[in-house]
This record gives structure tokens, C-alpha cells and sequence, in this order.
């Protein structure tokens, strides 16, 4: 039994993306967002799928809020000193991006600003002719 296609054993086709000549076995169908492009492209200029293309295709179950969330009582229990009366606890670390500074625009009470820095440099001797 016959064919409808040639083998194309020694076909020779253009890659659709750069242009030069190539078998036609070696070119590759090119795939976008999982759907065949009709592109065929040589074995250089090929990409696999991406698959960030996909989001959204495929339903995700991802929550983010907590049901019954509590407040944080690890300021007391891990801010304890010797004597067992609070210290400073576990917020004595500023954390965040350029915590230079303390600064209070809500007026809280309580807050101890430990991000002073002292420094000092020696003696500066200047002559002038």
C-alpha cells in the first residue's frame, strides 16, 4: 500500500524563523500555549512550550487568608530576662528594607528607637598657603 506523501528522504526546507536551509526531517513544530503554530523551525531556533504561558489554563487552589487567626503572644514569652520581667523580647530587630531611623507617624507609645548610630573620626589638620 502506497502513500499520499512523498518520504521526503531528501526534502530540503527553510526554518520559518532564521531562514537557512535545513532536511526537512530536521525541522521541529513550533508549540505556543500547548497549540501546534504550523511553524517549523531548524533545531537551533527551537524552544520548548513556556510554561508561565499556561496560567490560568488549569484551575489552582491557592488561599492565602487564615480562618481564626490569633494575635502574637511571642513578645512576652521570648523577650523574658533573667529576673523573667519582659525585655525588649523578640522585636528588638528592626526588620524590613532600609530601617534607617525610627519613624512614628502613627504616634504609637512604647517604641525605643535602637537604631541610633554613633561615630566619630580622629583630628583634621588643615595648612593653607
Amino acid at each position: 500500500m502506497s502513500s499520499r506523501f512523498a518520504s521526503g528522504k531528501w526534502a530540503i526546507s527553510e526554518c520559518d524563523r532564521c531562514g537557512f536551509r535545513y532536511k526537512l526531517k530536521e525541522l521541529h513544530p513550533l508549540t505556543i500555549k500547548t497549540k501546534n503554530t504550523n511553524i517549523l523551525v531548524c533545531p537551533t531556533c527551537w524552544e520548548p512550550d513556556q510554561p508561565q504561558l499556561q496560567l490560568g489554563m488549569y484551575p489552582v487552589y491557592d488561599p492565602q487568608a487564615l480562618r481564626n487567626p490569633r494575635r502574637d503572644n511571642s513578645y512576652y514569652q521570648s523577650g523574658l530576662n533573667v529576673n523573667d520581667n519582659p525585655s525588649e523580647g523578640s522585636r528588638q530587630i528592626y526588620w524590613g528594607w532600609n530601617p534607617v531611623g525610627l519613624s512614628d507617624p502613627l504616634g504609637l507609645s512604647g517604641l525605643v528607637n535602637t537604631l541610633i548610630a554613633n561615630g566619630s573620626v580622629g583630628t583634621v589638620t588643615i595648612q593653607t598657603t
